[in-house]
Parts: C-alpha cells; sequence; structure tokens
C-alpha cells in the first residue's frame, strides 16, 4: 500500500539532489548562450528591426501604388465582366499582393539596404560603429541574420503558399479579365506506363474530353494490345485519380498470327494520365507547390516528355530567389556604408538599377533554358552566379 508513495518520495529526492541540480543549471546555461538576447546584441536587435521594417514598408508603398495603377487599368474590364466587388478582393486583389511581392522582393530587398544603411552613414553612425572597434564583417551580421528571415519567408511563400492564390487569380482572370486559358491541344502522344503508349487527335480541357484515342501495349517491341476509342471522358467524381470513360471503344489483342477482338459502346478503365499532362498553359508550372512540382517532373521525365524544362526552371528558380536576398544585401551594404557628399539619391539609382538587372537577367537565363538547351538548374542560378562576383568585388571595396 506504501509503494506508491516510496516511489513518490525516491523521485522527489532525486529531482532535488545536488547532482541534478548541478545538471538542470548545466543544461540553463547552455540554453541561456542559444537564447536571442545572448546571440543579438543591441546594436543587431536595432539593424534587424531598421532592416525589416524598411523592407515591409518599401512592399507596403510600391505595392500600394501597383494597386492603383491596376486597378485603373483593369476597370473597364471589371465593369465589363460584371465582376463581383467580393471576387475583385479577395480573389484577385488579395493573391495579388503576395505573388508581385514575393516576385520583386529583390527590389525590396535592396532599396532597404540602400535606403536606410545611406542614411545610418550620413548620420556618421557606421563611422561610429568601425571606430568603437566594430569591423565590418561583424557589422554585416545583423543584416544576413535578417536576410535568414526573408529568404525563409520567400522560400515558403514561392513553394506552398502562392501557388495556391495563383490558382485563383488566374481563374479570376480567365472570367473578369477576359484572359484565355490555353483548353485545348491536338495530336497528344505520351507513354502512360512501362511499354504502354497513349494517343489522343483532339483534346478539350473544359469538359475533360478526348476524341480519336488509341492505346498501345508492347513487349519486347512486338505491339501486342492495341485499343482504339472514338472519345474518352475522365472522370472527375471519382474517388481515384486516372479514371476514363471510353465510348465506341475496340480492343484488338495479337498473339503471334492470331487476333482476339472485342468491342463495346462504353468502357470504365484505368490509364496513368490525368488532364494536366495532357494540355500546357502559360504560367500552369506557377500553379503547383515546390512537392507537385517534383512529383510531376518526375513522372513526366519517366514517360520521356521533353515538356518539362518550364517545371525545372520554376522549381530551381524559387531556391536561387531565396539566395539573392544575401547576395543584393552584401552589394546593397557595401556600396552605401561609406558616407559621401549628395545624400543617398546616387545609391538608389545604382539600387534600383541592380535590382532591375537582376530580375531582368532571371527572365532572360530562362528564356536560355527553354529555347536554347540550358540546363534548368544553371539557367536558374545564373543571375545569383553574376550578382555574386559583382557582390565579391563590391565587398573588396567596402570600408574597413
Amino acid at each position: 500500500m506504501n509503494k506508491p508513495a516510496e516511489l513518490f518520495q525516491s523521485l522527489k529526492a532525486r529531482a532535488t539532489s545536488p547532482r541534478t541540480r548541478h545538471n538542470l543549471a548545466q543544461l540553463r546555461k547552455i540554453i541561456g548562450k542559444f537564447s536571442p538576447k545572448r546571440v543579438l546584441g543591441l546594436l543587431d536587435w536595432y539593424i534587424v528591426k531598421k532592416f525589416i521594417g524598411t523592407y515591409v514598408f518599401a512592399i507596403l508603398l510600391i505595392i500600394s501604388i501597383a494597386i492603383v495603377f491596376d486597378f485603373n487599368e483593369n476597370l473597364s474590364k471589371f465593369t465589363q465582366y460584371h465582376a463581383p466587388w467580393r471576387a475583385i478582393v479577395f480573389d484577385y486583389y488579395a493573391n495579388f499582393v503576395p505573388y508581385y511581392s514575393n516576385l520583386f522582393s529583390p527590389l525590396f530587398v535592396f532599396i532597404a539596404v540602400i535606403f536606410f544603411t545611406s542614411k545610418l552613414a550620413g548620420n556618421s553612425e557606421i563611422i561610429s560603429m568601425l571606430a568603437a572597434g566594430v569591423s565590418f564583417n561583424r557589422l554585416m551580421r545583423p543584416y544576413m541574420i535578417s536576410c535568414v528571415l526573408i529568404a525563409g519567408l520567400t522560400y515558403y511563400l514561392n513553394s506552398f503558399v502562392i501557388p495556391h492564390g495563383t490558382v485563383i487569380r488566374q481563374n479570376f482572370e480567365s472570367l473578369y479579365r477576359n484572359s484565355k486559358k490555353n483548353n485545348t491541344a491536338e495530336n497528344v502522344q505520351l507513354q502512360v506506363g512501362k511499354n504502354t503508349v497513349a494517343y489522343i487527335q483532339n483534346y478539350d480541357n473544359t469538359y475533360k474530353r478526348g476524341y480519336g484515342f488509341s492505346l498501345d501495349k508492347f513487349e519486347n517491341k512486338k505491339l501486342v494490345e492495341h485499343m482504339t476509342a472514338t472519345e474518352i471522358q475522365y472522370d472527375t467524381v471519382a474517388d481515384a485519380k486516372f479514371h476514363w470513360k471510353a465510348s465506341n471503344w475496340k480492343i484488338r489483342k495479337l498473339k503471334g498470327l492470331k487476333e482476339h477482338i472485342t468491342s463495346g459502346d462504353n468502357l470504365d478503365t484505368l490509364i496513368l494520365m490525368e488532364p494536366t499532362d495532357l494540355v500546357y498553359s502559360k504560367g500552369l508550372q506557377e500553379t503547383f507547390t515546390s512537392p507537385e512540382l517534383l512529383a510531376y517532373i518526375s513522372k513526366q521525365t519517366s514517360r520521356g516528355s521533353g515538356n518539362v524544362v518550364q517545371y525545372e526552371v520554376e522549381y530551381h528558380k524559387r531556391i536561387a530567389m531565396s539566395f539573392s536576398s544575401f547576395i543584393l544585401t552584401v552589394i546593397g551594404l557595401s556600396l552605401s556604408a561609406r558616407k559621401r557628399k549628395g545624400g543617398m539619391g546616387l545609391y538608389l539609382g545604382i539600387g534600383l538599377a541592380l535590382s532591375f538587372g537582376y530580375i531582368l537577367l532571371q527572365t532572360i537565363s530562362s528564356t536560355f533554358a527553354i529555347n536554347a538547351n540550358t540546363p534548368a538548374m544553371l539557367a536558374a542560378w545564373i543571375p545569383n552566379i553574376v550578382f555574386a562576383v559583382i557582390a565579391y568585388f563590391c565587398y573588396k571595396q567596402a570600408p574597413n
């Protein structure tokens, strides 16, 4: 009867023993070393707050102006197609803001660094820091910490949040801005399984329906089964994927010189293809999350499809764009940390030019991958490689 009480007293005695208290004190000391207050000093907190605050302010300012111009340009179309205000606000602009904020994130980072660092230099704050023994490398630490936060947020939004919003925004544009999406395909041929090839003469993605369908199965490079159907319809209400309904179908099974033919009016069948495999519309890769992009690229590559370059570029571009904040921050800090006559106007001009240069180079390099057979990973990282070289030379010229 007294065993639970004795066990409790034993555990209590162990918890209050000198050895346990010593171990807990050591653990608290280790945790204390990694607390934000110990890792970040007053100088770090000051710069991080300035950096993040200016970055958010730049986004709010420029995106607000962009919304005004976009609304003014599209007001006639919204009125013409009777777009409801709820859809305009929550379907279009609620997804417009994160998409373009993330797209021009390198520009906002550069503007933020140039703006508040020039102000620090103009007020002789950086000179005071350097005179107090703070090295330029130490001064960069809070900037890099801020970049970690911005890069992590950029990658998360690009990979998981914005793709869902892009689907809603594109659907709104097709309904109320007459932004036509490609919903048809002709003469589509793809590998849907091992030694299995499907062909569709015409496909309409609006109704998920194809015409002039055939399915060929091979063994040892010989045709063993040939299926044809005048029409196939994708089953959108099925519990699982890949369900198709074939109309006016015929199956020919070949075995040596013998042939067995079966036919019918309707047939429910499994074919390892989906509507997204048949129709490509501009910007479709932006509607996939990063895991979905990887799965789609893997699936299309295994089928021998060559229409995966856009998806590969999009996947690598999301990673490369996250690292751009580090490179552009080093350039901006190196340019604006020195106090010069004329204020920050020159640096803002240089910052805008370099930011737009980065975005332009990013677009051009993507075109190289699609049209000039440049490896997708290299094309996505070309802007970072070029600007990393610029950042290195700027860093070497930075004040000691």
